[in-house]
């Protein structure tokens, strides 16, 4: 049958809840054919009796869907029961919907319902007290606590703990979301800071064996075609030692053994004389005191795509390196000839200049790349006193 449009649509009851409303029931039946009942006088014949029975157990089809509606006409056939000769499952059945009305109704009646069954057994208590005026009444409070009261606070119990549970399970599930959030970061500025010790260590060695191999096939002179052959050689020796070093690392991160150190600003020296015997005309300026070691590699390593660049880039003429401090900043500027032509003289991925701002950007500092006038200049600023738990060091 079609449901019409606007209609809420009733959600069938639960199965567990239908088993409890049949076996009240029938429980209730079985009770009240053999003749037992709660209460010794009835001011209403057994049939009021048998009607709050079954109206308990129908309400107990809604302890999920409506539990504070079920609660609420659940108290009027208790009522009724307690009028008539008392059915035990009646009492039973009531006592489940009290304890349903905290578990699955809205946090206000989780809040509501034992304090209000609370004070109605305190109430009950001190009436009987008053009319009876016998210390006997207490049991009748006693019961009243045990049929309303007590159901309440044991659903409040659990459903307690039933939240902190779903607390726990929300705040594990975030916390693996964000580990792996930070795992996946992790990888990347990982594979970035490889992406640029690779592309640091072999661009310029690469970069100088394109440049003399091009200039060993297009000058037919054997001196000059042997002179490109041995630079050519020892760019490429010295590559793929750095090569194999990288590898090195890569593979025996968890050994024991430590990786080789990286490169320091002591080592500028040996960079530049490698850059002459490449063919630039390199001049070195380097005055500063000692500096962190993050500082010092991003320095050295910003110092040596530069002269990767002007071997490519630039054109003839002296290429100036200069280092100094100055307010605690290490700067670090190379300037070499700008010559505007249509491409490179060897092919390049275009990381350098990305690799080299990442750098800066890591340690806090400044980058700047670009033409001033005849020249190609790179200034770079890299603080000493920076946070440099993450940054160039490898």
């Amino acid at each position: 049958m079609a449901v019409r449009p606007g209609r809420p649509r009733l959600s069938r009851p639960h199965r567990f809840d239908v088993a409890i409303a049949l076996a009240g029931l029938l429980g209730g039946l079985a009770m009240s054919a053999l003749g037992l009942s709660t209460s010794g006088s009835a001011l209403l014949p057994p049939a009021w009796g048998l009607l709050a029975l079954a109206v308990m157990a129908g309400l107990e089809l809604l302890r999920r869907s409506a539990p504070r509606a079920a609660l609420l006409a659940g108290t009027g056939a208790l009522v009724l029961d307690v009028l008539a000769p008392g059915n035990a499952a009646t009492i039973l059945m009531y006592t489940d919907l009290a304890y349903a009305a905290v578990l699955y109704g809205p946090p206000s009646a989780a809040r509501r319902v034992p304090v209000v069954t609370g004070l109605a057994s305190l109430a009950v208590t001190l009436g009987f007290l008053v009319w009876w005026r016998d210390p006997q009444a207490l049991f009748v409070g006693l019961g009243a606590a045990l049929v309303s009261f007590g159901p309440a606070a044991t659903g409040a119990l659990v459903r307690d703990h039933r939240d902190a549970a779903e607390a726990a399970r929300l705040r594990a599930g975030q916390t693996a979301l964000l580990a792996e959030r930070d795992r996946v970061q992790a990888v990347t500025a990982e594979r970035a800071r490889v992406a640029r010790e690779l592309h640091d260590l072999v661009a310029g060695h690469l970069s100088a064996i394109a440049i003399h191999s091009t200039a060993a096939l297009s000058i037919d002179e054997p001196g000059t075609t042997k002179e490109a052959l041995g630079v050519i050689r020892e760019n490429s020796v010295e590559g793929l030692a750095q090569m194999r070093r990288l590898i090195g690392i890569l593979r025996d991160a968890g050994a024991e053994e430590a990786p080789a150190a990286a490169p320091t600003l002591d080592g500028l020296g040996a960079l530049v004389e490698g850059a002459r015997a490449n063919g630039l005309d390199v001049c070195l300026s380097a005055e500063h005191a000692e500096v962190p070691a993050p500082v010092g590699l991003a320095a050295y390593r910003i110092v040596q795509e530069s002269l990767t660049n002007a071997l490519k880039h630039g054109g003839p003429g002296p290429v100036a390196v200069a280092l100094g401090e100055r307010d605690g900043v290490l700067e670090v500027r190379v300037s070499s000839p700008y010559v505007r032509r249509g491409g490179p003289l060897a092919p390049g991925s275009g990381a350098g200049l990305v690799g080299m701002r990442e750098r800066a950007a890591l340690l806090g500092g400044t980058f700047s790349a670009g033409p001033d006038g005849e020249r190609w200049t790179v200034r770079a600023g890299l603080p000493l006193a920076a946070d440099t738990t993450s940054g160039g060091a490898r």
